[in-house]
């Protein structure tokens, strides 16, 4: 889970995308218009993180919307903080003090 997390977001269209429904929840064709690329290309994005369950869809009428999904970042971002710890007596480590 954590590696597909990571593929989506090391594309920086993907990153954008995710910041645009972090304001609201939209449609396919809605993100395609803030961007200068084709709809299958955009397709493609949003199906990259739908694999990775950055987002969610959920069909409205004609439209598929796009809703952002927190939870995934917040479970990789705890991912990255099991890289640093605190030892028994509070002391924080991590390589640079090395």
């Amino acid at each position: 889970m954590v590696n597909d997390t990571f593929k989506a977001l090391s594309d920086p269209t993907r990153r954008q995308i995710l910041k645009l429904l972090k304001e609201k929840d939209l449609s396919a064709g809605e993100i395609a218009d803030h961007f200068q690329m084709s709809k299958p290309s955009i397709s493609h994005h949003l199906s990259v993180m739908k694999q990775a369950k950055l987002v969610l869809d959920e069909r409205r009428g004609q439209s598929i919307i796009y809703s952002l999904n927190t939870t995934v970042i917040q479970d990789a971002l705890g991912w990255l903080m099991d890289f640093t710890h605190k030892d028994e007596g509070g002391n924080q480590h991590d390589k640079r003090d090395s």
